[in-house]
């Protein structure tokens, strides 16, 4: 049902109302109803007669937003160039153009078949979307130079309807990108601390992009999926103990206990040393921490770029320590080349393919799962 602009702002005004600026995490809903989101803790979705607003709670300040937006259909009678909606961003919905600055989102479009929407992409030579490389190619998706410095005049030659980007925590904002006059959508997903929570947010990008129904399937299965291994898991009972990741440079980044890796680690039933920290980014740690505490860790699995298949030769060259670890010596290492495979494209949005893998390792004596889909182990 269309509501008239006055209609429409007037309940827009009430909602803004009780707001008080923009401070505050939950937006009154009184007149409005909440989407259930399961596992999410940063998003809010509140819908409402002719609108939807979407909250996005700020994971670096408690009880702050990082974002509000208003979706107001396209067929709907509101004036976006004289509507006083100060505290929050308008965006036109469903969108039909988008500029996407990640390779996992716009992995995720895809799979929603929506790949079409992207008009532009920034760092296009690490996006490893096939789609996406051939419309590059095709010259009907353009690349936009540095995600953290784009080409402002290319973003608006191609004339997206919003820009999809991440926040990072003190990064003195998005310089001539929030310029410009596109609404960015600020994709802070990875900040959830659980897997699940991550991948919820598919469901907000397609609200966004008129493909609800769509993106709430490939949730539920997620959710189901995810949620089957975990149980296989919990009666397999306790599982090997890992260390995860290496050096870079002189700084093993160990993931923290509340980070997705380490929450997925306990939900496949591993034994993992940092599982009790409290950091959801990672740890920086000197390699003697790493040896004290994790050196003797049954399995170790690490992530690597290469052009091929990384070999125990190659690692002990890499950084000599190795060989005093556990997992070394008994030949139990298991590589993820994130060149050669879809780590970074898949698991975000797919986490229950990443703990099948993670159950394979941890569990090697259960039967009947697929084969490992990033891992593997490296050879003798």
């Amino acid at each position: 049902m269309r509501l008239t602009l006055q209609s429409i702002l007037f309940t827009v005004v009430v909602a803004l109302a009780s707001c008080r600026g923009g401070n505050n995490v939950s937006l009154s809903t009184a007149d409005g109803d909440t989407l259930a989101l399961k596992h999410s803790s940063l998003l809010t979705i509140v819908e409402h007669d002719g609108y939807t607003v979407a909250e996005i709670s700020n994971p670096w300040k408690p009880g702050k937003l990082l974002h509000r937006y208003y979706l107001v259909p396209r067929t709907s009678d509101v004036n976006l160039q004289t509507s006083d909606l100060t505290d929050g961003t308008i965006v036109e919905v469903p969108v039909q153009r988008a500029a996407v600055f990640t390779t996992v989102h716009c992995a995720l479009l895809t799979e929603l078949g929506l790949g079409s929407h992207i008009v532009g992409v920034a760092d296009a030579k690490y996006i490893k979307v096939p789609y996406i490389q051939e419309q590059i190619k095709a010259g009907r998706i353009v690349d936009c130079g540095n995600g953290l410095n784009p080409v402002v005049e290319k973003i608006m030659d191609v004339k997206p309807d919003v820009i999809m980007l991440s926040p990072f925590e003190n990064s003195g904002g998005y310089g001539k990108t929030e310029e410009i006059g596109i609404p960015l959508i600020e994709c802070a997903e990875y900040m959830e601390t659980s897997p699940l929570a991550r991948a919820e947010w598919m469901r907000f990008y397609g609200l966004l992009f008129g493909e609800s129904a769509k993106a709430d399937r490939l949730f539920q299965q997620v959710d189901s999926s995810y949620t089957a291994l975990k149980e296989q898991a919990a009666k397999a009972g306790e599982g090997r103990s890992v260390l995860v990741d290496k050096i870079t440079g002189s700084v093993w980044y160990m993931p923290g206990g509340r980070s997705t890796i380490g929450q997925m680690l306990q939900d496949a039933g591993g034994r993992y040393l940092w599982a009790t920290d409290n950091q959801s980014g990672s740890l920086s740690l000197p390699f003697e921490t790493v040896l004290e505490r994790g050196g003797e860790s049954d399995v170790w699995i690490l992530r690597y770029s290469s052009d091929h298949d990384l070999n125990y030769n190659e690692l002990l060259s890499d950084y000599h320590g190795y060989s005093q670890l556990k997992a070394f010596r008994h030949r139990e290492v298991y590589g993820c080349n994130v060149e050669l495979s879809y780590f970074y494209e898949d698991t975000p949005f797919h986490p229950d393919r990443l703990l099948c893998d993670f159950l394979q390792i941890l569990h090697p004596d259960i039967i009947g799962l697929p084969p490992l889909r990033y891992y593997k182990k490296l050879k003798k």
